[in-house]
């Protein structure tokens, strides 16, 4: 079963404040569903999500 998640828990999953996520929803970088007039996230493609974003520090890189 497909585990959703709302935008508090999303939040508080990515040490993010919630205003940051609804940017991200308006310019389309993260997506998810409204139920019900709330914002649901499946926690399995925030993880899949999370993954395609990572990237592999170099040396004398500062971020």
């Amino acid at each position: 079963m497909t585990k959703l998640i709302n935008i508090d828990e999303l939040a508080e999953y990515l040490a993010l404040k919630k205003q940051t996520i609804y940017n991200w929803l308006s310019d389309g970088k993260i997506s998810g569903i409204k139920v019900g007039g709330v914002w649901r996230f499946d926690r399995k493609e925030v993880d899949e999500w999370l993954k395609s974003r990572t990237r592999i520090s170099k040396p004398g890189d500062n971020q």
